[in-house]
């Protein structure tokens, strides 16, 4: 919807309404790598308990999940008017984008560090760019488009070379940054799956249903598989309830943003996802960012994202 001189646009529409919020997404999902590694200590989660990481995975979309659709409810949203229709496609979105994903990244973040993982998860922005190519005629992959990829993906090359004595070997394992990536291409297809279903159904009920949907198929896993938690104890329980807000509030405000905005302006501001994810990797894991190899591959895939996210000469023109 276009609005004219004198005329405001909704806060999540206008410029700095778009910064802000985005911002604030990308910082709450950057700080996810340091606090899911962090549960893993305190709900005393080993790197193998692959049942024990899905079943607190599932506890905090499952509680995201009832966070949102309360949230919907109080605000007097249709929290229960979907048709067969529209639940079937709600179940397949929180089996992809939450149950499939998280299985991805959980056991990932278990298996690789929360730098190199903030870094190689960035590669979701280049995956949504080649899948929009096939799925969208206005969205094609043009040659600047290409090189960003190309960049993009040499800087997950670049984080996997570099050893911790300097030697030039290749340190990447399928089920720790591999699991990272398909993770990454998961959340892409999954993404661009929800925006076309935001089309027919409010944002929050949406991501409401598909968060509790898919946290609850993950909790059913990881306790069909024997996975156990620690006791909660005030600090594992505090750090819980922040992964479910930082999920509840990020995802609802990332499918307002998509739903009224381009793809091509929200996917921009991927960029800061792994920027904040270094840092606070950094910050309160100790984790060492000043490795040469995470720092090109930092620069090497901000840059990737960036060419494939700026906007054309022509679509930068003002119209006449």
């Amino acid at each position: 919807m276009r609005y004219g001189p004198g005329v405001s646009s909704p806060f999540y529409q206008r410029r700095s309404g778009v910064f802000l919020i985005a911002t604030l997404c990308c910082l709450l999902w950057g700080s996810a790598y340091p606090a899911i590694k962090t549960g893993y200590v305190l709900f005393g989660i080993g790197r193998a308990d692959t049942a024990a990481q899905l079943l607190f995975a599932g506890y905090r979309f499952a509680l995201a999940g009832i966070f949102l659709i309360a949230a919907a409810a109080a605000l007097r949203r249709p929290v229960l008017a979907l048709n067969r229709r529209q639940w079937g496609q709600v179940a397949l979105l929180g089996l992809t984008q939450t149950a499939v994903q998280y299985v991805f990244f959980y056991v990932g973040l278990a298996h690789a560090t929360g730098v190199k993982s903030s870094i190689m998860n960035g590669t979701g922005v280049f995956f949504s760019v080649v899948l929009a190519h096939f799925l969208y005629a206005d969205d094609r992959l043009t040659g600047r488009k290409a090189l960003g990829c190309l960049i993009g993906f040499l800087g997950v090359v670049v984080v996997n070379l570099g050893g911790a004595k300097g030697h030039f070997d290749f340190d990447f394992r399928l089920i720790g940054e591999g699991f990272v990536i398909l993770a990454a291409f998961v959340l892409a297809a999954a993404s661009i799956y929800g925006k076309r279903l935001s089309r027919d159904l409010d944002p929050l009920v949406m991501t409401g249903w598909q968060l509790l949907i898919g946290g609850l198929l993950l909790t059913g896993t990881g306790l069909a598989g024997g996975g156990q938690l620690a006791a909660a104890t005030p600090p594992s329980a505090a750090l819980l309830l922040y992964l479910a807000l930082l999920s509840s509030v990020a995802f609802a405000l990332w499918s307002l943003l998509l739903k009224h905005n381009p793809v091509g302006l929200i996917a921009a501001f991927n960029f800061l996802i792994p920027v904040f994810g270094v840092a606070l990797s950094a910050l309160f894991l100790g984790e060492s960012i000043l490795r040469w190899s995470y720092l090109a591959a930092l620069l090497l895939v901000c840059a990737g994202i960036w060419m494939v996210t700026r906007p054309s000469a022509s679509a930068m023109r003002p119209e006449p």
